[in-house]
C-alpha cells in the first residue's frame, strides 16, 4: 500500500494548529494563579457589575433582534421583490463592517444628528448604558436575521399553503406550522448573536464610552484592567468569557446540526 503523504500533511497541519489555537485560549490559565483567580471572581465589585451589565444590556438587545428578525426573516424567504439583493447586502453589511465603524455611525446618529430632540424625550444614548444595548443590538441583529431566514428557507412552503386550506389564518400557520418547525434555528441564530452581543467592544466604546461601573461590559471591563496593568483582573474576565463561548458553541451544537453551513 502506498503512503499517503498528501493525507499526513494535512493532519499534521490540522494538529499543529489545534494545539496553537488550544495553546493560546487557555495561556491564561497557566498565568494566573486559582486562588488570585477565585479571590478576584468573588469579591470584585467591577467583576459583578461588568457581568451583571452585559446579562442585562445583551440579553435586552437580543429581545429586541429577535422581534425584528422574525418577520426580516421571514420575507426575505418567502417573498421576492425588486431591490431583495440589496436589502439583502445592507442587513448582511454590519457584520462585515468593523464595529468601530458601526459605532461611529450611531454617535453621529444618536448625538449631532438626533441627540436633542431624543433629550427631551428623556431617552439618551451617548456615554448611557441605553447606548451599551444600542451597539450591541446592531452588530447582533444582523446574525440573527440570517439565521432565521435560513431557517425559514428550509420549510416547505406547501406546509403552510395546507394549512391555510384548512382555514388557518397568516397568524396562525406562522404560529403552529412555520415556528415550531423553524425552533432549532431560530434557537441557533438567539445564541449565536447572544454571545456576539457579549463580546461587543467597538462600537460599545464609540457609543457608551468606557465607564467605570457605568457602561463597563466585560469586554470593556478587560480593557479597562489591562490599560491600568491589573493583569489578574482582566485575565479572570477573560477566562470567563472563553467558559461563556463553550457554553455558547455547546447549546450552538445541540440545537442544530446545520449551524456550520450558515455560519
Amino acid at each position: 500500500m502506498k503512503f499517503n503523504y498528501f493525507k499526513v500533511i494535512m493532519f499534521i497541519v490540522f494538529i499543529v494548529f489545534i494545539v496553537f489555537l488550544t495553546t493560546v485560549l487557555f495561556t491564561p490559565l497557566i498565568y494566573i494563579k486559582g486562588a488570585t483567580l477565585l479571590s478576584v471572581l468573588v469579591n470584585n465589585q467591577e467583576v459583578y457589575y461588568a457581568l451583571s451589565l452585559s446579562l442585562l444590556t445583551s440579553l435586552i438587545s437580543i429581545l429586541l433582534a429577535t422581534i425584528i428578525s422574525l418577520p426580516v426573516g421571514y420575507v426575505l424567504a418567502r417573498y421576492d421583490f425588486r431591490g431583495k439583493k440589496v436589502f439583502d447586502i445592507l442587513l448582511d453589511l454590519p457584520i462585515i463592517l468593523p464595529p468601530l465603524v458601526m459605532g461611529l455611525s450611531l454617535l453621529i446618529l444618536l448625538g449631532p444628528v438626533l441627540g436633542d430632540q431624543l433629550a427631551k424625550l428623556g431617552i439618551k444614548f451617548v456615554f448611557t448604558p441605553l447606548g451599551v444595548v444600542m451597539a450591541q443590538f446592531i452588530v447582533a441583529t444582523p446574525f440573527t436575521i440570517r439565521s432565521f431566514k435560513t431557517a425559514f428557507i428550509e420549510i416547505d412552503p406547501n406546509l403552510e399553503k395546507a394549512a391555510m386550506t384548512l382555514g388557518d389564518s397568516y397568524f396562525q400557520v406562522f404560529r403552529r406550522i412555520t415556528l415550531p418547525l423553524a425552533k432549532n434555528g431560530i434557537v441557533s441564530g438567539i445564541t449565536l448573536a447572544w454571545a456576539r452581543a457579549m463580546g461587543e467592544f467597538g462600537a460599545t466604546v464609540m457609543l457608551a464610552g468606557a465607564t467605570r461601573l457605568k457602561t463597563e461590559t466585560l469586554p470593556i471591563a478587560i480593557f479597562l484592567n489591562i490599560s491600568t496593568g491589573d493583569m489578574d483582573v482582566a485575565i479572570s474576565i477573560s477566562l470567563i468569557m472563553i467558559i461563556f463561548s463553550i457554553i455558547v458553541l455547546g447549546v450552538l451544537k445541540t440545537f442544530d446540526k446545520g449551524v456550520d453551513e450558515r455560519f
